[in-house]
């Protein structure tokens, strides 16, 4: 049951027919970058981004997608004065496990929708929360710099919901407030699901990296150099990027975009993974809301305003890890047991940066299993 019901309302993604039209008339008005590649070498493919926005422009139909989303069950929170969406699906059975179930960037609650449901069943069956950051989406935007902490807010909004005590889980950003929550908040956490490692610095007196941390890092600094301009700019300068995505509906769906096919497990064909309404539907959620400056400006807050972890930090609740093979990323074992009270460690036989969406199956069932095993 809610503890106070006036704090939280249903919610519905609004109708607005002039920022429609503004949209299309800027998908047809696009003016096109030249390439000297016909390939993905140098980020986005142009044919691909043409048929991308033109499917956009001509055959989407927001009106449609928008009342199957709404099908979704949407709730606003105010929390102090500050607003948060949120999706809350009720678990089956008498007593489903309540779930705080984060994401990151570049996602949105659409990738939640396959997810979600499979874990709102079975035995044991949860009670799942999706809320959108602190400027993602239909939750707020902050007015000023580092002005909401997720990892503080989200605990209040479980309290307004009824859980005094929930699992967290998450991936991308999300794994790091559900990594936080843990920390800051240690009585209300009985579990953690992550797919990575939150950073820390290493203590003074503990032992030396092990080889497969020492190739870790390896890994991450190749990353850093292919994959890791986005992080760069929007860590540093953000406001510059935004003006350029919240002004051009193509500019964005470039940058977004190409995210959905480099981070997933797709073979290098996006829409065999992920429908081009799918992705359209997660663009339409920060086109619409005006977010898309907000969200990117969280990776400055989170790397320069955001206090960091501490190398004596350690998450005592038990712990999941779940490495998905195409994630950003692959952290070996004993790096997570310097952070967390590791006591599932699971290697996917598939799945990407964004396995709510790739693979629901094997997420579900993970999660499963962990509260079975570690929980229940």
């Amino acid at each position: 049951m809610m503890s106070d019901p006036t704090m939280i309302v249903p919610f519905e993604i609004p109708w607005d027919a002039e920022v429609v039209a503004d949209l299309r008339r800027r998908l047809h008005a696009t003016r096109w970058n030249d390439a000297v590649t016909a390939d993905w070498s140098q980020g986005m493919e142009r044919g691909f981004l043409q048929q991308l926005t033109r499917y956009w422009a001509q055959d989407y139909d927001w009106s449609e997608r928008r009342a199957v989303l709404n099908r979704l069950p949407h709730f606003r929170a105010e929390i102090d004065g500050y607003g948060v969406h949120f999706l809350h699906f009720k678990g089956e059975g008498p007593a489903p496990i309540p779930l705080l179930l984060m994401n990151g960037w570049p996602s949105s609650f659409v990738e939640y929708q396959r997810l979600a449901p499979l874990l709102a069943q079975g035995q044991p069956s949860f009670e799942v929360v999706v809320p959108a950051l602190p400027g993602f989406g239909f939750s707020d935007r902050p007015t000023s710099p580092y002005q909401v902490e997720p990892s503080d807010l989200f605990p209040r909004l479980m309290t307004a919901i009824g859980h005094e005590r929930f699992v967290v889980a998450g991936t991308d950003i999300g794994l790091g407030v559900a990594t936080r929550i843990a920390l800051r908040h240690p009585e209300r956490v009985l579990g953690a699901h992550v797919s990575g490692v939150a950073p820390k610095p290493a203590a003074p007196a503990g032992p030396p990296p092990t080889a497969d941390e020492i190739a870790y890092a390896e890994r991450g600094a190749i990353w850093n150099r292919d994959e890791g301009g986005y992080q760069a700019i929007q860590s540093s300068r953000p406001q510059t990027l935004a003006f350029a995505l919240a002004d051009s509906p193509a500019g964005m769906a470039s940058w977004i975009g190409e995210k959905f096919r480099a981070w997933s497990d797709c073979g290098g064909d996006v829409l065999s993974v992920f429908p081009a309404e799918m992705l359209i539907d997660n663009l339409m959620v920060y086109w619409t809301t005006g977010t898309i400056g907000s969200s990117v400006r969280y990776y400055y807050e989170a790397s320069r305003l955001r206090p960091p972890l501490k190398a004596e930090d350690f998450v005592r609740a038990p712990t999941a890890l779940g490495i998905w093979p195409h994630d950003l990323a692959l952290p070996p074992r004993e790096l997570a047991e310097r952070l967390y009270n590791l006591r599932r460690y699971t290697v996917f036989p598939r799945g990407g940066h964004f396995p709510a969406w790739e693979a629901p199956d094997l997420y579900a069932e993970d999660l499963r299993q962990f509260a079975r095993d570690f929980v229940v």
